[in-house]
């Protein structure tokens, strides 16, 4: 086992996914020499050369439609958006033409891209590099749409996205690159990409989250600990699809349910995590599922993201709302 930040288990697992496979490349802004401004490309151009690890013109439509064309003549492109909020010139390209592919050809072309995307807030930038646009790609057929929150889980799901012949999203909570933890770096992956986790076993209430949020929600299950409740937290892990059997296993002993994510609530993966349980578990709830998210703004400048972002005592707010149904 070994200690590396969120950031730094990426980069392992991209340089594993370079070393096994000549046709993996990685593409994007400022990844080569530069190392990517969060550093999780760095000193793989240095190693591998700048036929592999490319540095492109700032134009993300451009990485998409390139990437996706040598997809589709038997590349592994892994393309880097530099910023969440920088995604929405290639959303075309993503929607219209990546996600489609298999369906458009009855299953008989394969596009094995993956798309790395830095989502969420919490680190004081400015606007259009704080937002979470997860919901419109878990909305979109075609697409496999997954968030790691921990470096075991980031070095492990980032090459087993690479694996997969279908196009990944890819979302990377930014706030938590610097976070360390144990990685095996020897082992192979423990659980499947689309598989929910228990991060944190519980008999009175589950708690789902997913990306940055899963060490809040985590802190607040300690917290709630000390007060007498026993919160099991789910980390999400796959947005599309979603693991609902360990959601629903979960619900089923706990009988009440909370979902907290960055993203604001309004038609966020909340809404469709609570009308699933509510469809498939109707008779072990105990009190309506609760969601806790962002609110219906644009995400605000720096100094306001603290009242944006869900923090221990909102989720635990809501925890205590179950409880008072």
């Amino acid at each position: 086992m070994t200690t590396m930040a969120l950031g730094a288990a990426l980069n392992a697992g991209l340089r594993k996914a370079l070393e096994r496979d000549p046709k993996v490349l990685l593409m994007g802004e400022d990844i080569g020499k530069l190392g990517g401004v969060f550093r999780v490309t760095d000193t793989l151009q240095k190693d591998f050369g700048a036929a592999r690890v490319i540095d492109t013109p700032l134009a993300e439509s451009g990485i998409i439609g390139t990437a996706f064309g040598m997809a589709l003549r038997g590349y592994r492109p892994v393309c880097e958006i530099q910023f969440d909020g920088f995604v929405y010139p290639a959303f075309d390209q993503i929607v219209s033409q990546v996600a489609r592919i298999h369906f458009r050809t009855s299953g008989r072309v394969r596009a094995p891209l993956t798309i790395r995307v830095p989502f969420g807030g919490g680190i004081g930038a400015v606007e259009h590099h704080s937002e979470s646009p997860e919901a419109y790609f878990a909305h979109t057929p075609g697409l496999r749409v997954v968030t790691p929150s921990t470096p075991d889980d980031a070095f492990h799901m980032i090459m087993q996205a690479v694996a997969s012949d279908d196009p990944v999203v890819f979302f990377e909570p930014k706030r938590r690159y610097w976070d360390k933890g144990e990685v095996d770096l020897d082992a192979p992956a423990a659980i499947d990409l689309h598989r929910a986790r228990v991060a944190a076993p519980g008999t009175d209430v589950t708690l789902v989250a997913y990306g940055a949020m899963v060490a809040t929600a985590l802190s607040a299950a300690e917290v709630a600990r000390q007060e007498g409740h026993s919160i099991e937290v789910i980390d999400l892990r796959s947005l599309s699809p979603i693991d609902f059997d360990t959601i629903e296993a979960s619900v089923r002993k706990t009988g009440r349910l909370v979902v907290a994510h960055e993203a604001p609530v309004f038609l966020g993966l909340g809404s469709e995590i609570a009308a699933r349980i509510t469809e498939r578990c109707f008779y072990q709830l105990e009190a309506p599922v609760i969601r806790v998210g962002g609110f219906a703004t644009p995400y605000p400048p720096a100094r306001l993201e603290r009242y944006y972002l869900p923090d221990p005592d909102r989720i635990l707010d809501a925890v205590d709302q179950t409880f008072a149904a």
